[in-house]
Formats: structure tokens, C-alpha cells, sequence
């Protein structure tokens, strides 16, 4: 049969899952699986198999809104556009350019992202621009840039993680946040590795660790300093690695070691001996990674805290090396890609410094400005916010909703209304567009084409699958037509390509080189790992080595890049090669020898690369090493059902490959499909298929045929309270597709791009595939494995040592608030509470409570309760869990309302990144009576 899908990518997480959207027989489309793409390998979660539901034109904007009367009416786009234009430049004439704020979001593409900062800087000329990706990655980014030179989520493809010996995830609950990556470690566990899980709830990641640690929130910091003590003290330290790829260590060893064990016990309640079980896991094996994610970089000392996690690292030679080393688990779409291209307050594209003379002049040579024209760095995100009313009189607002997600966010609330003029583009009306002065519809992720990048640093094309509602245009139209009317009528084409084109010339040089990379090497490759400069020769970044230097030019201290050859050819790419026909060292070593890739042997040929590939294609389907077999999942069943993959819950809320899943979505966001509503079935938990295969819904509910296709609307599996399920039909005609849609052809098959249908499907399951690059940089998958992104080469120890949080708990406020994420809503909600069935499944906010502070404060489970901190107080039921330590309550924070968790949090900030405090603060939880 013809395949008549669209291979694009999921909109929520920085997974970017591989998805298709399929026109349905009946008109309008359907969400199903792309099992080519070897991230998620067809597995979707509940939220990226009800994502087209939001291209509804029922949940969604689809005229511009201007305030007439204190009310928001439709009106035209010219008008609307007018008067953003008229009132934008109307400030600028009285207060300055300063006095005009831009705030952009780590969902927008990577062409959007550009865009708004270039308007920002060359059609505005104000610095107050910056983005709500400043309260994810920020602390991170600033961590792994002093140590290494250079800061990309992963230095390495998710594919290594099963691989490695032992993994340390730091505050990270992947198994709700990005369900389909969960198999990475599952399959770590299967090969014999071993998962430590640092968090202070054992949440549904923590009960697939091996050691599970749980400290007092804000206390990571001690925690890591603890392990180095002891890795010192127990002489596992590397000292030839130490000796000959890093600087520093001598200070960073005298910090540590004043951090002894039976004090970094009482400071995070992580005892001496899990403390010492944790070293060893990690010490034992050759190899071993640190993952930290938003718990342990949300805080006001977040960069110090992730900076002790990469001494670890350091100190055992765990950095720069194959299999190992340290990475962030990157959280928005595309919140690699937003933080590297300009709509960061210091940033220029290609992650360039704002204060660099040379990126400066750079960049303005590629915009046709003089450098001298451009302002400086301007604040950070939350600073921004705080200056709205004040200095900073007017705001764009692109792709957030900080009345949601900002910390203080009652504060935020008020600033945002305090502006003389606020104008926002986004997809729905959200709670901040509700605030809005004019508000701008726009197009989402299946509506146009453009690239994100990944969590692994890999550049994806997404690709327009349906033409948008009339009356909704893209962000890159509006900057287009307000640059024109603001008095720039060149350098904001609409044409998403023609901006990728103009980004890889501002990028080229620069640490996050996208020079060499192009749409349709995007689409024949299934992604380019970044750097990837254009020429592979001379000064080109090595394959699986790291950045190369700028214009083949020096190091810069700000690591702009190094790993590959300087000077125009000490070392050439191709002596660096490490895939297939690239000698290395003048030929002793070959990329097959190294097994770096599909079919290449390791040392010399002992191990095939198959022999080591820990994808499918090993002993499964139906084979002696099934996930049945195997008893991959050790929890136990679930719900009553047997202990099967499927009812252990081995794609939490998610769907294996194969399965084509309608969505089941009419005008309203009901459940409809097969006529017959949705599939609440409480007859039993998913089972498995023979080869081990699962399907899921939205809530967890699992079910699968013998070939590991969905055989039907099967059981609903609870998932923390979340135990709404969603059909799974495949192949049905009857299933009801999202209407008002209207499918674009599939784009014409590239040369070499793989298939979607049954027998690539098959394949892609069996058989890990080299991209094929015909000439050019290959790009690069894995950093580091040469030199660190710094002058010398080397890694950067930083000394660091423990202080408290920003807000301790006292008699008045005696606990600790931290937030989170559960699996059937994302961010702020702003789309995700628009589907009914993620609604059903995660109907609304909540608080957890231990069994023992619930009894202390008399709360039984459903109570209301009021949760208060020095800022605020939020209302929500009790949720009573011995999953949390007694000293802590835990809120998700996706809605606004009475239930709004970042009304508590601190605004208090990490003094390098600039990232709030939202991991910590003080509360006290009050039980509310009848009518409270």
C-alpha cells in the first residue's frame, strides 16, 4: 500500500520523537507511529498520540484579538498588526528601545527562535529580550560551559545509555516527563548496568533503580561533594585521566574532601552506607554517565550544583570518553535549539557571546548591520519580568505563558498587567494572552515546517502535514510583517528554509555550527548532530570528537569551539574520522575497527557491532530473550494482571512501535472512535504479545496482539491517581478523525530516506543504520572524545562547596515545597488541559503528603488543603504517599488558579545562570474545613 503519511516530530518534549501524521479515508488525519526514527523507535506517550487534537480548530485560535473595552473581539490581522507596530513604536519614541521587552519560548523552532532575536536586536534595537527556556537548562548550560567549553545536553546519542555500566539520574522522573526514553534504561539494567536515581520522591523512574537516594530538596550539592569524599578516600579516583585531560583538580579535591560522609549524611539524610553502595555502582564498571535534569538545576546554586556533579565525572574519568561522561536531560522541544540560536539575553547565533567583538562582528556582517548597532546583553528571564510596568513598558511574548510557569507567578501576574502594552502570538488562549492587548493566532508544529533540536544535540526536521485554519498565520509571517511596518522591509523572509539558510551563515564558526548542515540532508539522515560546519576538511570538527574551532582560528576562553583540527590542519577530519572509511592515526585504526557504528567491529574485530548493539534485533521476537522471557520488569504486575511487560508498565503511557492510534478527538475534545467513546475498560491490565511488544494509553493502560500490535481497546492500567485510557485502533475506518483538518500531500521520498511502512518497520527494529552523508561534515554524535571545547583542550575542574537554599524552613514555614511534572500534562497546560482525554487522566493539581505529616496535620487523602509560602498560597486535594520524605510536599505545576504551584516558589536566583529557585522553598500546609 502506498504510504501517504507525513514523517514528522512530536511538539512537547526535547525527545522529538520520530511520529507520522496519516490522512484518515474520512477526511482530517491521525497521530501514528514512525518506527524508522531511533529515538523513541515508534514508542509515543499519551501526550504526543493526542497532539493533533490541539489542531482543532475548536480548542484553538483562529482570528487576531484586540482589547476594545476591557474585552478581547476579533479583528482583522492588518489592524491588529497595526496597532502592535503603532503602540511598539509609539514606546520606543518616548522611553527608548530598552523600554521595549521580547519573550520567546523553547518550543519554537529553530528558524523562529532566530528570527525573534535578530527582530529583537536589529528591527526593536532593545537588549530586554530573553526566553522561558532561562528556567530549564540555564544552570546546566553554565556548568557543563566552565568545564568543558562548551555546553550541549547530551555529549552522546541516547543510544550509548544501555550501554555504559552505571547511570547517576539526578532529579530526574523521565518515566512520566518522557516516557519513551525510559527504555534506554530499562535496557541499561538488561545488559547488566546498574541505575542510581538521586530524588527526594520515589517516583515511577526511582522504582526502576537499583539504589535509590533520596535527599532533602536543595541538598544535591552536599550530596555530590559527598560522593567525591569518599571516591578520594576510597583511592578511585583516575589520577593518569586526571593527570592528562583536566585542570584544577587539586582545589576541587580540597572542597570535596571537606565535605565527609557522616556530615553530608545529616545535611541531605542520605546515610553513610547508601552513600558508599552509590560509589561503588559507579566506580565498579568501566564505564558510567551522570544525567542530571531540573531538580537539581532549578535551584539558586543550581550551576555549582551540576559543576560538582561533573567533578564526579572528572575525578573518575568519566568525561570524554566512549560510554561515559556527563549530560543534561534538555526539557522543552526545542530547548537545546532555543538556547543557541539568539533569544537568550547574551547570546548571538551559533551560541556566540553578545559581548564577543568578533561574534558581534560576525553576525552583523550577516544581517547587514553594523556591529556597533547592536545592543548589548540584556536580563535574564525572570528579571525581565520583574522590570515589566517599569522600565520595560511594552512586551512581545512568542510561544510561554509565564502567568503559569513563571516562579512568583502571582507576582508576574501583576506585572504583566502593569504594561502599557502587551501583544502575544500563540496557538490557544492562554492564561497570558488572556492578558493580551492584542493576541496573534499562529501555527503549530503539523502546520509548518522547520527544524528543532533534540535533547542529543541532533538537528530534526519537522515537516508541514496539514495547512493551518484560515486565519492563522506563522510567528515568522509576523515578524515578517511588523519588521516591514516598524520600518526593516528585508531580512525576515517567511519561508522557514530560506531562514535555516541565513542561520547556518550566522551560526558557521560559532560553537553550535549548523553550517553544514541542510533540510534535505535533515530529511535523508533522520537528523545532524550539531557541531557540523560545512567544510570537513582542514578545520572541520571530527566525527564523534567535538567542536571545531572558529574559522579555524584560536580557542576562545568562552570554548567557541576546539576539538577539531586548528590553524587550518594540525589534524584534518579525516584523520579524526570515526565512521565507516575514515582512517584514523594514518590508518591503524578504521571506524569499523572501532564499531562506532552500524556493521563496524570493536577492537579489531572480537565484537561486532551487532554483538554489541543493545537495540532490538538481539534475542527477542519470540526468541529465547524476550521481554517476557527476560522478566525485563521486575515491579511486579500492576492492577491485578499478570507479570507481563505490557501490565509492568514497560512504556508508561506511551505505545510500542507499529500501532497506529486514531485520534479520537471531535469538535469538543471528546473521546470518539469506533463509536463506542472511550476505551475504560477495568477488566484487566495490558498483556504482552509474543515478541514482547506493548501498546498504551494516555493513563498507562497497556494492550498488544501476538505480531505486537494493539489487538483492540484494552485495560486501563492507573498511573498515579491518572486512570483514564484512550482507544488503540488500529486499521479501524471507524475511528474518528480531528475535524476542520486538512491534509498537505506527503512530501515526494528523498533518495535514501527509509520507508514508514511494514517492512521498514520490521527492519528498523533489527538493524541500527549509518546515515548516509554524500560529502560534507558528518556531524557530530559524541564530544570530547579528543580534547574538551577549551583552550588547552582540557576539562575544567570547579571547585565548589554546600550552602543552604535561598529559603530554609523555620517555626512559621516548616517544610520544603518542590514541583514537578506528571505524565498526561506538559509545561503549563496551556495545551495539554485542552484535550480531554490527558483531562481525564490528570484532571488537576494535587498535593502530596507523607503518611506521618498527614496524620500530624490530621489530613486525610482528598482533603483541601492550602499549601502557603512567603509568597502565596495555593489550594489543592491531598494526595497521601509514602513515595515522599515526611519533611516535603510535592505540587505538579501545570495549572493556574487557586491550584497554581508557582504562586509558592522562589524567584531567588542562581548567581551565574540567573536560573529561580523553583526546586525549594519553605511552606507550611494548612487542612481546609467546609467552604475554606
Amino acid at each position: 500500500m502506498e504510504n501517504t503519511s507525513t514523517p514528522t516530530h512530536c511538539p512537547y518534549c526535547a525527545l522529538q520523537c520520530g511520529m507520522n501524521i496519516t490522512p484518515l479515508p474520512q477526511g482530517g488525519v491521525e497521530v501514528t507511529e514512525r518506527p524508522d526514527f531511533p529515538v523513541n523507535r515508534g514508542a509515543l506517550c499519551g501526550k504526543g498520540r493526542t497532539a493533533a487534537q490541539v489542531l482543532s480548530p475548536a480548542l484553538r485560535l483562529t482570528a487576531p484579538l484586540v482589547r476594545e473595552g476591557g474585552r478581547l473581539v476579533e479583528a482583522s490581522w492588518p489592524r491588529a498588526l497595526d496597532l502592535i507596530a503603532e503602540r511598539l513604536g509609539a514606546t520606543r519614541e518616548r522611553y527608548g528601545p530598552d523600554a521595549l521587552g521580547v519573550f520567546g519560548g523553547g518550543g519554537l523552532t529553530n528558524e523562529k527562535a532566530y528570527a525573534l532575536g535578530k527582530f529583537a536586536r536589529v528591527v526593536l534595537g532593545t537588549s530586554q529580550i530573553d526566553y522561558n527556556g532561562r528556567f530549564c537548562m540555564s544552570s546546566a548550560a553554565a556548568a557543563g560551559t566552565k568545564a568543558f567549553g562548551l555546553d550541549r545536553g547530551l555529549p552522546f546519542p541516547l543510544e550509548d545509555i544501555p550501554k555504559t555500566g552505571c547511570v547517576i539520574l539526578v532529579g530526574s522522573n523521565l518515566a512520566e516527563t518522557m516516557p519513551p526514553s525510559l527504555r534506554f534504561f530499562t535496557e541499561l539494567r538488561e545488559n547488566g548496568g546498574t541505575l542510581i536515581v538521586v530524588d527526594p520522591r520515589r517516583t515511577r523512574t526511582a522504582e526502576q533503580a537499583d539504589l535509590h537516594l533520596a535527599p532533602r530538596p536543595g541538598t544535591d550539592l552536599a550530596l555530590a561533594l559527598g560522593l567525591l569524599h569518599l571516591v578520594v578516600a576510597e583511592g578511585r579516583t583516575d589520577e593518569e585521566y586526571i593527570r592528562e585531560r583536566t585542570t584544577g583538580w587539586e582545589e576541587a579535591r580540597a572542597a570535596a574532601m571537606a565535605h565527609w560522609p557522616e556530615h553530608v549524611e545529616r545535611i541531605t539524610g542520605v546515610s553513610v552506607p547508601e552513600l558508599r553502595e552509590a560509589v561503588r555502582l559507579f566506580c565498579a564498571p568501566e564505564t558510567a554517565m551522570v544525567l542530571t535534569a531540573r531538580g537539581p538545576e532549578q535551584q539558586s546554586k543550581g550551576t555549582d550544583t551540576v559543576g560538582a556533579w561533573i567533578n564526579l565525572c572528572l575525578a573518575t574519568g568519566r568525561a570524554g570518553r566512549p560510554l561515559s561522561g556527563y549530560g543534561c536531560l534538555t526539557g522543552q522541544g526545542n530547548g537545546q535549539g532555543g538556547r543557541e540560536h539568539g533569544q537568550k539575553a547574551d547570546q548571538l547565533p551559533g551560541y556566540r557571546k553578545l559581548d564577543d567583538p568578533a561574534a558581534r562582528a560576525h553576525v552583523a556582517g550577516v544581517w547587514g548591520v553594523d556591529p556597533d548597532a547592536l545592543p548589548g546583553p540584556g536580563r535574564s528571564a525572570y528579571e525581565l519580568l520583574d522590570a515589566l510596568g517599569t522600565d520595560v513598558r511594552a512586551l512581545l511574548l512568542m510561544g510561554s505563558n509565564p502567568v503559569v510557569s513563571a516562579p512568583r507567578a502571582a507576582h508576574v501576574e501583576q506585572r504583566l498587567r502593569s504594561l502599557d502594552f502587551l501583544a502575544v502570538a500563540d496557538v490557544v488562549l492562554s492564561e497570558t494572552a488572556e492578558l493580551a492587548d492584542v493576541v496573534l493566532p499562529v501555527t503549530q508544529w503539523a502546520e509548518e515546517t522547520g527544524t528543532t533540536t533534540s535533547l542529543e544535540g541532533r538537528v530534526l526536521l519537522r515537516r508541514q502535514a496539514v495547512t493551518p485554519p484560515p486565519g492563522v498565520h506563522s510567528d515568522l509571517y509576523v515578524l515578517h510583517e511588523l519588521a516591514d511596518r516598524l520600518g526593516v522591509e528585508k531580512g525576515f523572509p517567511t519561508d522557514p528554509e530560506e531562514v535555516f539558510e541565513e542561520l547556518r551563515r550566522a551560526s558557521a564558526g560559532g560553537p553550535a555550527d549548523y553550517s553544514g548542515i541542510t533540510y534535505r540532508r535533515l530529511a535523508e539522515e533522520n537528523g545532524v548532530f550539531w557541531p557540523c560546519p560545512e567544510d570537513s576538511t582542514g578545520a572541520g570538527a571530527t566525527a564523534d570528537g567535538g567542536a571545531a574551532a572558529p574559522d579555524g582560528a584560536a580557542d576562545t576562553a568562552e570554548g567557541a569551539g576546539t576539538a577539531g583540527a586548528q590553524d587550518g590542519g594540525a589534524r584534518t577530519a579525516a584523520a579524526e574520522d570515526r565512521f565507516p572509511g575514515g582512517a584514523q592515526d594514518g590508518g591503524a585504526r578504521t571506524a569499523a575497527a572501532e564499531g562506532r557504528f552500524s556493521g563496524g567491529a570493536q577492537d579489531g574485530g572480537a565484537r561486532t557491532a551487532a554483538a554489541e548493539d543493545r537495540f532490538p534485533g538481539g534475542a527477542q521476537d519470540g526468541g529465547a530473550g524476550t521481554a517476557a522471557a527476560e522478566g525485563r520488569f521486575p515491579g511486579g504486575a500492576q492492577d491485578g494482571g499478570a507479570g507481563t511487560a505490557a501490565a509492568e508498565g514497560r512504556f508508561p503511557g506511551g505505545t510500542e512501535p507499529g500501532t497506529p492510534v486514531a485520534v479520537a478527538g471531535g469538535p469538543e475534545g471528546g473521546s470518539e472512535g469506533a463509536g463506542a467513546g472511550t476505551a475504560q475498560h477495568a477488566s484487566a491490565a495490558g498483556t504482552a504479545g509474543a515478541d514482547g511488544r506493548t501498546t498504551a494509553d494516555a493513563g498507562g493502560g497497556m494492550t498488544a496482539g501476538t505480531d505486537g500490535t494493539a489487538a483492540g481497546a484494552g485495560g486501563s492500567l492507573a498511573v498515579d491517581g491518572e486512570d483514564a485510557a484512550l482507544d488503540v485502533l488500529p486499521d479501524d475506518p471507524a475511528s474518528e478523525a480531528v475535524p476542520g483538518l486538512t491534509p498537505l500531500a506527503p512530501p515526494a521520498p528523498l533518495p535514501g530516506h527509509p520507508t514508514t511502512g511494514t517492512e521498514a518497520a520490521s527492519e528498523a527494529r533489527l538493524v541500527r543504520t549509518v546515515p548516509r552523508v554524500v560529502g560534507g561534515h558528518p556531524g557530530t554524535p559524541r564530544l570530547f572524545l579528543d580534547r574538551f571545547a577549551t583552550p588547552d583542550g582540557r576539562a575544567r575542574f570547579v571547585p565548589v562547596f554546600h550552602r543552604a537554599t535561598a529559603e530554609e524552613p523555620d517555626s512559621e514555614y516548616p517544610l520544603l515545597l518542590t514541583t514537578g511534572r506528571v505524565v498526561s500534562q506538559y509545561q503549563s497546560g496551556a495545551q495539554t488541559r485542552r484535550v480531554a482525554e490527558l483531562n481525564a487522566a490528570a484532571p488537576g493539581p494535587f498535593v502530596e503528603l507523607h503518611p506521618r505529616l498527614a496524620a500530624r496535620l490530621g489530613a486525610a487523602d482528598g482533603d483541601p488543603v492550602a499549601v502557603v509560602s512567603r509568597r502565596g498560597r495555593a489550594v489543592a486535594p491531598a494526595r497521601i504517599t509514602p513515595a515522599i520524605r515526611p519533611d516535603t510536599v510535592f505540587m505538579p505545576f501545570h495549572w493556574p488558579g487557586e491550584g497554581r504551584a508557582n504562586t509558592l516558589t522562589n524567584p531567588a536566583l542562581d548567581p551565574t545562570s540567573r536560573m529561580p529557585e523553583f526546586k525549594s522553598c519553605a511552606v507550611r500546609v494548612e487542612v481546609l474545613g467546609p467552604g475554606e
